[in-house]
């Protein structure tokens, strides 16, 4: 009830995005419910059928990417100061992104459902002309089991991927071993504490206590207050020591040494750590060349046909395609954490400096989808290369999966996009108060989209070449 409250009272762009949301789903569905089709219309070819569903993988996936990319953009889930003394902490926020993810994704798989159903004829008749009868098997009844469970694929994977994305994370201080609340609160302490370690008048049994000699009586003015001698008489000489004596905060207990967690230090925003993928990203991106480099030495294909009137079947050209793909995901972060130190290089000036540091701190959260639009540019690119004019058409279905693929990818980046703009919504509104130009924003917001062109899209065609040249063999 709270989520679907949470989602009535959405802004318009958040209700788009989750209505872009269902529709990716609702496509996705509509592939795995004609998968499903084609198995119970060509029941004696079971290997074309299951290669027909995995070849469903890459929309699911893209349609999990691009909902859980919305669930982070929503600022109706984001925690907020308060919202704990009222239930909802960081554990039910990310119960309801969970929620409202899975009723956005189950909206759409009962419109492809309902769509499915209609084209079947199940509904008001046979629409077309029955020209896709063969493909939904129009003449067989549908199986209401395999087709649910089918549809409940996007909605689980979606939440569940939402749930693990946006799961409550302790801090942990980056410069500092971990710290412990009191008894371990927050985790396991590394010396074993003793009941009553902090318990008689906030006494610690880890240190001196310090010494709360030095106090004014109470009187009719108001509480008690400090005495910090500096100078003190020591013996019967009248000579004097400095003696030093710790002065507790206001707020404090009278009776003892601070605890740590009652004093509420001041948390400064430290920067976004540095991407740490870029190796492993360069690994998998060179194996996955090797991989279509060695597969153009075998001259037989391998049997695997690729969806709609494309040519070149080789398993593992394929297969070396998605090592690339993934090595590009995984090395996006940080080539643009790379990009943004390029740019404030060679004596950066205020709008350099400016771009430049913004790229860096957002290099995790613009990276990875960046990196996601390049393999699937890449792909497109060597689909087109694929093509042959005088062979067999690309069909509806391919289609659609194609159009699913690259339309989830660009979403997926946008939204990021957004997300970065709101998550340094402060920084721009302090840039405005101190009297920077609304101009010098838009310029540094145009240099980074430049900068970020101008690296990736030169890489994203030497991949795509490279890529597709063993796949035309």
């Amino acid at each position: 009830m709270l989520a679907l409250r949470l989602s009535r009272g959405a802004r318009p762009a958040v209700q788009l995005r989750r209505l872009l949301v269902a529709a990716a789903s609702a496509g996705t569905g509509f592939l795995l419910l004609c998968a499903l089709g084609h198995a119970l219309t060509h029941p004696d070819t079971p290997a074309a059928s299951a290669l027909r569903l995995a070849w469903c993988a890459a929309p699911l996936a893209a349609t999990v990417h691009f909902a859980v990319a919305v669930a982070r953009a929503d600022p109706g889930t984001r925690p907020r100061a308060g919202l704990s003394a009222i239930g909802l902490g960081p554990a039910r926020l990310m119960a309801v992104s969970a929620t409202t993810t899975a009723l956005s994704t189950l909206l759409g798989s009962m419109l492809a459902l309902l769509f499915f159903l209609h084209l079947r004829g199940d509904l008001t008749g046979m629409p077309f002309d029955g020209d896709a009868a063969d493909v939904l098997a129009a003449d067989q009844p549908l199986p209401l089991p395999g087709a649910l469970t089918l549809l409940s694929l996007v909605p689980v994977i979606a939440s569940v991927s939402v749930g693990v994305v946006l799961r409550p994370r302790e801090p942990r201080r980056a410069d500092g071993p971990r710290v412990f609340g009191r008894f371990g609160t927050y985790g396991r302490a590394g010396s074993r504490e003793t009941f009553g370690a902090y318990g008689r008048f906030g006494a610690r049994s880890d240190g001196p206590r310090p010494n709360r000699a030095k106090w004014d009586s109470q009187g009719p003015d108001g509480p008690r207050q400090p005495v910090d001698p500096a100078v003190e008489p020591v013996g019967r000489t009248g000579r004097t020591a400095s003696v030093t004596h710790p002065v507790p905060a206001p707020g404090q207990a009278l009776a003892g040494a601070p605890f740590e967690a009652d004093a509420p230090e001041a948390d400064p925003r430290t920067p976004a750590p540095r991407p740490t993928a870029l190796p492993w990203g360069i690994a998998t991106l060179a194996a996955g060349l090797t991989v279509e480099a060695y597969s153009r030495r075998t001259s037989a294909p391998d049997g695997l046909p690729l969806p709609g009137g494309l040519t070149g079947n080789s398993a593992g050209a394929l297969l070396g395609w998605a090592l690339t793909a993934v090595g590009l995901a995984l090395a996006g972060p940080g080539l643009t954490h790379l990009c943004g130190r390029l740019v404030q290089s060679v004596r950066p000036g205020a709008l350099r400096l400016l771009s430049g540091r913004v790229l860096m701190d957002e290099a995790t959260r613009i990276g990875r989808p960046l990196g996601v639009v390049c393999a699937v540019a890449s792909a497109a690119y060597a689909m087109g290369s694929l093509y042959d004019p005088n062979g067999d058409s690309i069909g509806p279905l391919t289609t659609l999966g194609t159009l699913l693929v690259a339309g989830c990818a660009l979403a997926t980046l946008l939204t990021a996009a957004v997300e970065a703009k709101h998550s340094r919504a402060d920084t721009t509104a302090a840039l405005l108060r101190l009297g920077a130009p609304a101009t010098t924003l838009r310029m540094a917001a145009a240099l980074r989209a430049g900068a970020l062109l101008a690296l990736f899209g030169p890489l994203t065609l030497i991949v795509a070449e490279l890529a597709a040249q063993p796949l035309t063999v």
